[in-house]
């Protein structure tokens, strides 16, 4: 498992230097000049029904608190459909002992509509990573991943700059706390300008808040101010459950996300 994430880090790092360090080919700068091309996929937490492009892939790696790092590769495999994997660990960065996630986990997402003027796009998915330390004798992350979930999802153009707008619903499979409800999660994504955006998601938690579930019943607001610093390279600072709805958690989590997307 330790060279599964340690050979993935070195992947990102090998890209990003190629992303400085050459000029890319014209083809591919100009099918990723409008950052707004390529849809999100995910907010924070929340997935959308965005894809990837077919033929293309990201890294999206994501430092959390407590010095852990999740790393994520995404592959567009179809027009309507990406596969995805991801694996990490508590205390990285950190002088303590790291704390490896018990298991690579995948995720997958296939459009069933496409976005219309008037229809939103609509996407059944499942995701198996949850952030935080991971938790053995409950089987489940600090926070749940989402499991299975359908999303839909609504674009618009406000003073020439996209606004999206998502919905879903989603059951996790880790359930070992006693708490196997569904629950309901929303979201959006603002473009400020060319360089900055701001997502905001909350999900209800009606999965964490029974039996000896961790959350309190108020749910998991997240908030992330995102830089876009090139055509190619994301970066973002998100903070984390700001109703603080856990026992254990008495400030708000700062976490780092680096998103780089490249295509075959």
């Amino acid at each position: 498992m330790k060279k599964v994430v340690l050979t993935t880090a070195l992947l990102s790092i090998l890209f990003f230097n190629s992303a400085f360090s050459q000029k890319g080919e014209p083809n591919k700068v100009t099918r990723i000049r409008d950052w707004g091309k390529i849809q999100p996929r995910k907010l924070i937490d929340c997935p959308t029904a965005g894809l990837l492009p077919r033929g293309s892939f990201d890294f999206d790696i994501k430092i959390y608190p407590g010095g852990g790092v999740i790393n994520t590769i995404d592959i567009g495999l179809m027009n309507r459909f990406m596969l995805g994997m991801s694996y990490g660990g508590g205390k990285l960065i950190s002088e303590e002992k790291p704390n490896w996630n018990p298991r690579i986990e995948f995720a997958a997402k296939l459009r069933l509509i496409n976005e219309s003027y008037l229809m939103p796009a609509f996407v059944l998915g499942y995701d198996g990573q949850g952030i935080g330390l991971y938790n053995d004798s409950l089987e489940r992350y600090q926070y749940k991943s989402k499991g299975f979930y359908g999303v839909i999802s609504k674009n618009y153009l406000v003073f020439d700059y996209p606004v999206g707008f998502h919905f879903g619903a989603n059951y996790s499979l880790e359930n070992e706390d006693k708490d196997k409800n569904i629950s309901l999660f929303v979201g959006t994504d603002v473009r400020v300008n060319e360089s900055v955006g701001a997502i905001l998601e909350y999900d209800l938690g009606t999965n964490d808040d029974n039996g000896k579930a961790l959350g309190e019943g108020k749910g998991y607001l997240n908030l992330g101010l995102q830089w876009i610093f090139s055509d190619r390279l994301s970066l973002e600072l998100d903070f984390r459950n700001i109703f603080q709805n856990t026992e254990d958690v008495s400030q708000i989590g700062r976490e780092l996300r680096i998103i780089y997307v490249e295509f075959f």
